[in-house]
């Protein structure tokens, strides 16, 4: 009993103690963030990006409207390229994928903090973005996500630049490609993989609203699945396999099995068929029919396991319908993978997090954490802190022809991605 009661006690110790650490770690961040925002040139700065904020709204509608479908983005790239050329300062190119890219030197330089907004929208070629104001709210498709992102990103370049905000490390200022859809990322891939530039620390801003950080990325995997023929006439070449009908029972067995699967998985994981094509009128057996499918998870295990219900589903489907044909060859399937995003997590006791949260307290907002699929997805799975950030004001409708964005103390959000980006880029002055 004396043994129970003494490894309970020193439990209680080892978590008090712990507690403790953290409580001092956490003040340790709320006071480095309330002595740099009483910095007189950090007021400057403020007051700056409210002055410039007639501006940053008007920039932000021309932006909008234009057109950045993912893969077509280098017009609007390059109008952002010059418009971080503008501010001055700062070296500014485009790299060989199309991310615009401005880089701010430190005192000292030996890390590379680098804050993103993504230049793509969802939106297909040919989608009317012409902005349109109603009373105080401005509707367009794209405003928020995620142009307003990039206005967030160009307008703590400028307040930097106008009061001489000096800090110890460089910051890269990025403007990203094919964050969305079928982009898969390759923006912010080609950044880690490929590009010379070694970032240390990574700050999306991609969200809607005022105080929400996403330190946990959601994983996915997205494939388009091909299934092919000989294809025909529907009356003369009547019992020659069809493709649609294959794919609608690869979609039932996927379905009925993910769905099982969802309902048992330790984490939230979710699963799409949201493209359907193929064929080419009514009365003709198509030679072809594809999907493209998307799933998703909060953990990589459970996405690992809906990706091999997807795939046994497709091989079972693919095979029940062939093994039932008469004379017809059978058919074949092609699947490509389109997309993938690891899941992962940035602890809430790194430096960038604590951050963060001490920056939106300064402004006695309650910060919230919470999980989303983005570009930092690609840094949190190489182990490199990484957030997402919101980009102010009110918003809803993203990914939609009734997207808004109003401006509700919309400066507050640039202030406090100003505010997490010097401090962990070490404010000196």
């Amino acid at each position: 009993m004396k043994f129970i009661l003494f490894a309970a006690c020193f439990l209680v110790i080892r978590i008090s103690f712990a507690q403790a650490q953290k409580e001092i770690a956490e003040e340790k961040y709320r006071t480095e963030i309330t002595k740099i925002s009483g910095n007189s040139a950090i007021k400057a700065a403020f007051a700056e990006i409210d002055r410039l904020n007639p501006q940053t709204i008007g920039e932000l509608i021309t932006l909008t409207e234009i057109p950045a479908p993912p893969f077509m983005e280098s017009v609007r790239g390059i109008k952002y390229k010059q418009m971080l050329e503008d501010v001055g300062g700062v070296k500014v190119w485009i790299d060989s994928i199309g991310n615009v890219l401005a880089l701010r030197k430190g005192k000292v330089g030996n890390r590379l903090v680098a804050i993103d907004g993504h230049l793509d929208t969802v939106f297909p070629e040919g989608t009317d973005v012409t902005v349109k104001q109603r009373g105080d709210t401005l509707f367009a498709p794209g405003i928020g996500d995620n142009t307003r992102g990039l206005m967030v990103v160009l307008t703590v370049l400028r307040a930097m630049e106008k009061v001489q905000i000096q800090t110890n490390d460089d910051i890269l200022f990025v403007a990203t490609v094919g964050e969305e859809g079928n982009g898969d990322l390759r923006g912010v891939k080609y950044l880690f993989e490929n590009s010379e530039v070694k970032i240390d620390s990574w700050i999306s801003i991609d969200s809607d609203g005022t105080g929400g950080i996403s330190n946990q990325g959601t994983g996915s995997i997205r494939y388009k699945v091909t299934v092919l023929g000989p294809g025909g006439h529907s009356w003369g070449d009547f019992g020659l396999v069809n493709p649609h009908h294959a794919l609608g029972k690869m979609i039932h067995y996927f379905s009925d099995n993910a769905a099982q699967f969802s309902a048992v998985a330790k984490t939230k994981t979710s699963f799409n068929v949201g493209k359907i094509g193929g064929g080419t009128s009514v009365n003709s057996i198509p030679f072809e029919s594809w999907m493209e499918v998307d799933m998703r998870s909060e953990d990589d295990e459970s996405l690992k396991k809906m990706d091999s219900i997807f795939n046994a589903s497709m091989q079972k489907g693919l095979e029940e319908y062939n093994s039932n044909r008469k004379t017809s060859p059978a058919l074949t399937v092609k699947i490509d993978q389109i997309g993938f995003r690891p899941s992962g997590v940035t602890s809430t006791e790194t430096s960038l997090v604590q951050r963060s949260m001490a920056s939106i307290k300064s402004f006695g907002i309650k910060p919230t954490l919470f999980i989303m699929s983005g570009n930092a997805n690609w840094p949190i799975s190489k182990g490199i802190p990484a957030v997402t950030l919101g980009w102010g004001g009110k918003s809803d409708k993203a990914h939609s022809l009734d997207e808004w964005w109003l401006d509700d103390k919309g400066t507050d959000a640039i202030k406090l991605a100003l505010l997490t980006l010097i401090s962990e880029a070490g404010f000196i002055k």
